[in-house]
């Protein structure tokens, strides 16, 4: 007697056309992303694991697909390259990871504007913006590997967003093109304010195919490290140089002492125990930026104009934002990490209190940006010494206490990440217009539970 036939099989008999990944170790790595970063996730989701990896190439392989596992009511888990910390690409409830790196194509640059499909790679649609004197807005540390469509569904911001704020401020996402998963799959474009309905969610509410995003005037960045002596001229000099309206800059971060030490790759730039800002500014500043570096009492210790950044094929960019944490985890693995905001107007006072308190067990990186009111502020992304999950929600608790948000990257829940915010009734009401049967990424929004595969 013949054993049944499995919904995963039925599904790859009927499409034999498209790229199944079913090699269980391929498969196992293709269902996680960086939620090692925090061991309370890495203990919850370590052996969570898709049936089966499929990387369609057209729009009509994806069609086709999401058809077929809509009438299975088989759970689709959406992945770009897995640069996320949260666990947003592991399928909690096992089905069909649906990996986009296949479809990749730049649809257009007309003037500040460009389009491309979900799975293209930043740092590629760079190289097609360059050449008309533009570059992204607010673009992540991961620019090498991260996709379009994985920035859009987990990202917040990055460099450049000192100046437009996270991705999801209105202007910077323009609109998308989006997949219903049913049976027939509907295609929809959504525009402005619709268009962010399914920003930021994990790929809980919809398949994003397209996305169109404004751009920024491409400038010669000159990448540099100031490093000092003492924490509160360090953050002085991070202020003044974001707060500086004639010196146009991409990034400023500042690191307190000692996350400077864990930087391995810099150290001939930063003298042990230092404190540092670490920046990107338009090179006719430079002169300005000597100023501020002298009137703070700095050193600046590391200086590379785009030339010879684009010569190395080396960034400072990559040593912002989460690429910090991922530096630091490779130096010391018994670190994890927090996402904080700061209070604009507060946070110099807020940073300050926040180390005196917690000085060598949570360490300080703070980036400075707009916020979604065009306010200057900080987001931190503070290294922390792990001891126990209970100390752990002790910290975030004291951080909160004192007005400082805490949005905890050690859960998978959505809701719960947004410093337990609920979403919103017109977040929900596109869930239900394009997951109707609620199959995507089950397990990750708190009112869609896993169900069996």
């Amino acid at each position: 007697m013949n054993a049944p036939v499995s919904a995963i099989e039925q599904l790859q008999l009927e499409l034999p056309d498209l790229d199944w990944i079913n090699d269980p170790g391929r498969v196992a790595r293709l269902s996680q992303d960086f939620a090692w970063f925090s061991p309370v996730l890495k203990r919850q989701l370590e052996d969570k694991r898709a049936d089966t990896v499929v990387r369609p190439r057209t729009e009509d392989e994806i069609r086709r697909l999401v058809g077929a596992c809509a009438r299975r009511k088989l759970p689709i888990t959406i992945r770009g390259s897995g640069t996320g910390n949260y666990g947003q690409t592991t399928p909690l409830a096992g089905g069909v990871v649906l990996d986009m790196t296949g479809y990749n194509a730049m649809c257009w640059v007309r003037g500040g504007t460009a389009r491309a499909q979900a799975g293209i790679r930043l740092g590629d649609i760079e190289k097609a913006t360059r050449p008309t004197g533009h570059e992204f807005r607010c673009i992540p540390s991961t620019f090498r590997s991260a996709t379009l469509g994985g920035l859009f569904g987990g990202g917040f911001g990055g460099v450049g967003s000192i100046n437009y704020g996270p991705l999801g401020a209105p202007g910077n996402v323009l609109g998308i093109r989006a997949m219903t998963i049913e049976p027939e799959p509907q295609i929809v474009e959504l525009r402005g304010a619709e268009a962010l309905r399914m920003h930021h969610l994990w790929g809980t509410n919809g398949l994003v195919l397209e996305v169109e995003v404004a751009l920024a005037p491409a400038r010669p960045w000159l990448e540099t490290l100031v490093t000092f002596e003492r924490f509160d001229t360090a953050l002085a000099f991070a202020d003044a140089l974001a707060r500086a309206p004639g010196i146009d800059k991409r990034e400023v971060a500042f690191f307190g002492s000692p996350v400077p030490d864990h930087l391995g790759q810099l150290a001939e730039y930063l003298p042990k125990g230092c404190h540092a800002v670490l920046s990107l500014v338009d090179a006719p500043a430079e002169d300005a930026l000597k100023d501020l570096v002298a009137a703070h009492g700095g050193t600046v210790t590391y200086r590379r104009d785009a030339a010879e950044v684009a010569k190395s094929n080396r960034t400072l960019m990559e040593f912002t934002w989460n690429h910090t944490t991922l530096h630091a985890l490779r130096i010391d693995k018994s670190l994890t990490y927090l996402q904080s905001s700061f209070t604009p107007g507060q946070y110099i006072q807020q940073i300050t209190e926040m180390e005196a308190l917690l000085a060598g067990e949570v360490m300080m990186h703070a980036e400075f940006l707009r916020n979604m009111d065009g306010l200057l502020t900080c987001s931190a992304l503070q290294l922390v010494r792990f001891t126990t999950e209970e100390r752990l929600n002790e910290i975030i608790a004291i951080h909160r206490e004192r007005g400082v948000r805490i949005n905890n990257p050690h859960t998978f829940i959505v809701e719960d990440g947004k410093a337990g915010g609920a979403l919103p009734p017109e977040i929900l009401a596109v869930k239900h217009r394009f997951d109707p049967l609620g199959l995507l990424n089950p397990g990750k929004l708190r009112d869609w539970p896993v169900r069996p595969a």
